[in-house]
């Protein structure tokens, strides 16, 4: 557990369950993004908590092999899981798994957004359907039998018509949630336009004592505190901010801790961490030119904001083979 204290004025550890979590701050689940590289490099930037890309409930119950190493844990800290899907026996099935493979909490997906997987009846279109997301929630709460905690992530709702996240809440913790995370934004928007605080900060009060995660638009100091304060939330998640920006878990524990900012990354910093990400990500790979290839989208988020970033990265779009894109960034001078 972490030994971190919070500042005078500043929220006090996210505890759910047997979890504390210090600082209150959490890596959000990104499909194809939050692998153990991303959440690795996240949680020694200062990230509070990790949770693995979302899982698909059918695959994981199946104990397809793609979907296990998905729950690789980072050495020595807790993690979290989440999973995807609509079948009360598949769901319980794959957050025994979840816990087998040493998941401290397993969050259900209610919020995802994609017409992958909202086309299928999951993700953020369980808001649509409370009484199935109920008898989710109860089969997961059944199989992880108090071997871990278990939360809901969701959104604010389907449209602007639909905005349902404070009584679609309180129905997920009356059936066992420990916990939800509100994306303040609903399905309809996607990631445009501005999140809603106040429908998180419903929420939270419709729910009390009940720890609520605050989700959307944190992307520095600023507004990682207009999160808090605006809401009441208990803790907040950062998602795309974190895209090649691992530093904005730093800049979030310093403000939790009372320490002066750190100044941005350097262009260095972020070729240093760039390479280091690849070099994490060749350990976990079964086919080193896919790596590779899969690390370019990384290279476009670490590699910007910088005078010759944009022929640096075209450079790496083009290579295939670790020995070239390692070279190219041992050369490159900054």
């Amino acid at each position: 557990m972490s030994e971190l204290a919070a500042a005078p004025g500043r929220p006090p550890p996210l505890v759910i369950g047997r979890l504390r979590i210090a600082p209150p701050v959490l890596l959000a689940p990104m499909s194809a993004l939050t692998n153990l590289p991303m959440r690795a490099l996240c949680e020694e930037a200062g990230c509070g908590f990790t949770v693995t890309e979302f899982l698909a409930a059918p695959a994981l119950a199946a104990r397809a092999r793609r979907e296990l190493r998905k729950l690789q844990p980072s050495p020595g800290r807790p993690f979290g899981a989440q999973i995807f899907g609509r079948d009360p026996r598949q769901m319980g099935r794959a957050a025994a798994i979840c816990v087998e493979g040493g998941a401290a909490l397993v969050d259900l997906n209610m919020g995802c957004p994609a017409r992958k997987v909202t086309k299928g009846c999951a993700g953020a279109s369980l808001m649509r359907e409370p009484a199935l997301a109920v008898e989710l929630v109860r089969a997961v709460c059944e199989a992880v039998a108090g071997r871990a905690e278990v939360s809901v992530k969701m959104r604010s709702g389907w449209d602007e018509g639909n905005k349902n996240a404070p009584e679609f809440a309180a129905a997920m913790v009356a059936a066992g949630a420990q916990a939800v995370t509100v994306h303040g934004r609903t399905r309809a928007q996607m990631f445009s336009g501005v999140v809603d605080l106040a429908i998180i900060a419903e929420v939270k009060r419709a729910l009390g004592a009940v720890p609520v995660i605050g989700n959307g638009d944190v992307v520095d100091a600023a507004s990682l505190a207009r999160m808090f304060e605006a809401t009441g939330c208990d803790g907040a998640m950062i998602g795309r901010a974190a895209l090649g920006n691992p530093w904005i878990f730093t800049l979030a524990r310093a403000w939790w801790c009372g320490e002066p900012l750190p100044a941005p990354p350097e262009p260095r910093d972020r070729l240093a961490m760039y390479r280091a990400h690849l070099l994490h990500y060749l350990t976990i790979a079964d086919d080193e030119q896919q790596a590779v290839i899969e690390m370019r989208k990384f290279a476009g988020w670490y590699l910007r904001g910088f005078p010759g970033a944009s022929m640096l990265r075209k450079a790496i779009y083009g290579l295939a083979s670790k020995e070239e894109v390692l070279r190219l960034v041992s050369e490159t001078a900054l």
